[in-house]
């Protein structure tokens, strides 16, 4: 097998498994508002705060989300040679080092890390307004540290169970973190939009388990809290890092791609590997490498 199978082989999705559908059976659908960022009125920062997130439309033109989409599907491509930061379905692993590059770019889960290595999807993230409306959420000037593009594929992109994002970050314990889901596609309860539980941010850190992600057990969901969260393309969903969030697999016909930017305070962030080990240990100390002794 050669190297580049080699890559892609370790780069596929290890998650699977079943669930139980009504984890994401919802009790209405979150309304949204109009934007842009710069409009949201204090009725809007009040949802944000006392509910950990607000759904935002017309966050990106039209123009942008094509560009967004052909900067993702570049990559996926091998438009930047040395970009790496592709996982594909589990689902694939058998047949992907053998798969024509149109049935590859169907089965890819997500993009990491892909800011510095297309400058359509860079401006976006770095986009002054984007900034200026993060730098009020969290109080402080931002630095983007996390940048992800979610893509389930049509007929079984798998499902991302109930989480809270901070459980997955090396960030100073109890400063703000902002995340920005980004639709690029029309996504609703068929084919895997987001679904939130109001209020959880509240509740602080919750213990996580490796099941079919690092994620909150299921028994730990509120199910009759959960609201579903539909979104046009470029419309935008804008949460806690400490919000309990999930998506169901997509079963539909139909792709859901998504951009996803988290972003913190610049003095939050590790920036040596000494930092970087530090955090991480009070990370698993909160949230658990695996239950804290807990089951579930």
């Amino acid at each position: 097998m050669n190297s580049t199978a080699d890559w892609m082989l370790d780069s596929v999705d290890k998650y699977d498994g079943e669930y139980d559908p009504g984890l994401y059976e919802s009790h209405g659908a979150a309304e949204t508002v109009l934007g842009p960022l710069s409009a949201l009125t204090p009725a809007d920062w009040s949802q944000y705060r006392v509910e950990g997130y607000v759904g935002i439309r017309n966050v990106l033109s039209a123009d942008e989300v094509v560009s967004a989409n052909a900067g993702i599907d570049a990559l996926i491509s091998g438009s930047s040679p040395k970009f790496r930061g592709i996982q594909w379905e589990g689902g694939v692993r058998d047949r992907l080092p053998h798969m024509a590059l149109d049935e590859r770019r169907g089965s890819v889960r997500k993009l990491v890390y892909y800011v510095d290595h297309d400058r359509r999807l860079h401006n976006i993230a770095y986009r002054p307004d984007i900034l200026q409306f993060v730098a009020k959420v969290i109080g402080a000037e931002p630095e983007l540290f996390a940048d992800q593009a979610l893509l389930k594929p049509a007929g079984g992109g798998r499902e991302k169970p109930w989480h809270q994002d901070n459980a997955y970050f090396d960030i100073r314990p109890g400063a703000p973190v902002v995340g920005l889901w980004i639709a690029l596609d029309a996504t609703d309860t068929e084919n895997g939009c987001m679904h939130v539980i109001p209020g959880s941010h509240k509740n602080g850190p919750l213990v996580h388990f490796n099941r079919r992600d690092f994620q909150i057990c299921d028994t730990d969901i509120r199910r009759d809290s959960v609201m579903a969260v539909p979104l046009q393309p470029g419309g935008c969903l804008v949460f806690d890092g400490l919000l309990h969030h999930g998506t169901p697999t997509n079963r539909s016909p139909r792709r859901r791609w998504a951009l996803q930017l988290h972003y913190a305070p610049a003095d939050a962030i590790w920036h040596t590997k000494q930092e970087r080990a530090e955090y991480k240990a009070r990370r698993l100390d909160t949230f658990g490498a695996d239950g804290k002794n807990v089951t579930c």
